[in-house]
């Protein structure tokens, strides 16, 4: 091994650089697995069957290709080229699952259309809806972005009141163990008869569905802070205002973060709830609209979207967890 590949697999994590050597098979069978895929499409296709058959099929070949050329002289690609390594099983993987769904939908006809379409039917999706996709994601992103902040931050605001005092979490505390484990889907009547709009009142739902995680969570963090710190900063003169801000909260912050991460997660969910049942937009009324018009090729790729778009926003918020939380960088992994 170079010493720049000696570098670069070792500002990987410890789990990937174990997984390298272990797997050479990924290595070798990921571009042969597309070029199976590539030619399972296109020799067994049957004019008129699927539309963007012959695409789906030429962009495998050339993503095959692409990685049974690039993977051979990867340890030369610097730190691109050890991430390639790693994900070349993966990869396989994803290339022999499409084969096999390629040949059990649109080959031998084995699962039932339109419950279960082709691959290429959900490209056909992107290439052609991609405008109500795409409106579709908007809308849920600006609705899920107001409701967590909402929720986020009276969540946080909450949580350090009932941690710091105690007349606080007196009368606060029997309220949130009351209401709080409630699921916010159950406040779905009452949230749509209460607010002026079914826009506000999913924001009110997401924004609840965010609130309780980050409320119990930073709760538990100021409430844990050790009082040894708290001794040392009134010794040197310290104001309350300094104690809660300069100490209890940043001490709290890796429990806020957890409750972060757990509030993004129940949003998602009552998000997709929400937009069922109220908004006119959004990618949970996507999937309403096509389960209607039984086009469950939109509904996977609005599934696909979801899945995307999630990943997509858990990874954004570690990625501001390790730059605020630094000297806890790679103690949680995503």
């Amino acid at each position: 091994m170079s010493a720049t590949t000696g570098a670069v697999a070792g500002a990987l994590p410890r789990a990937a650089r174990a997984a390298l050597p272990r797997l050479p098979w990924g290595r070798l069978a990921a571009g042969p697995a597309w070029l199976l895929l590539a030619a399972v499409t296109l020799a067994l296709h049957e004019d008129g069957d699927f539309a963007y058959t012959r695409e789906f099929g030429l962009a495998a070949a050339g993503l095959g290709l692409v990685l049974a050329a690039s993977l051979g002289f990867a340890g030369r690609l610097g730190r691109p080229g050890e991430r390639l390594r790693h994900g070349a099983p993966w990869l396989a993987v994803a290339g022999l699952g499409l084969t096999a769904w390629e040949v059990v939908t649109a080959k031998l006809a084995l699962l039932p259309m339109p419950f279960f379409p082709p691959p290429q039917a959900i490209l056909e999706v992107f290439l052609e809806d991609y405008a109500r996709l795409g409106t579709s994601t908007l809308a849920s992103l600006l609705l899920l972005a107001g409701g967590y902040l909402i929720g986020a931050l009276a969540g946080f605001g909450l949580g350090v009141a009932i941690g710091w005092s105690r007349a606080v979490g007196y009368w606060a505390h029997p309220v949130l163990r009351f209401v709080g484990p409630l699921p916010a889907t159950a406040w779905l009547p009452l949230a749509f008869f209460v607010f002026p709009s079914s826009w506000s009142a999913s924001t009110f739902l997401v924004a609840l569905a965010t609130g309780f995680p980050v409320t119990v969570l930073t709760w538990s963090g100021v409430a844990g802070v050790n009082k040894a710190y708290f001794d040392v900063a009134r010794t040197l003169g310290a104001s309350p205002a300094f104690l809660v801000l300069r100490v209890a909260i940043p001490a709290a912050l890796p429990h806020v973060f957890v409750g972060l991460f757990m509030g993004l997660g129940a949003s998602f969910a009552v998000l997709v709830v929400a937009e069922m049942l109220g908004v006119k937009a959004g990618l949970g009324w996507y999937l309403q609209w096509a389960q209607g018009w039984a086009a469950y090729a939109n509904m996977y790729a609005a599934l696909i979207v979801m899945a995307l778009m999630c990943s997509g926003l858990i990874t954004l918020l570690f990625r501001l967890r390790d730059r605020v939380l630094s000297w806890q960088k790679g103690l949680v992994q995503w």
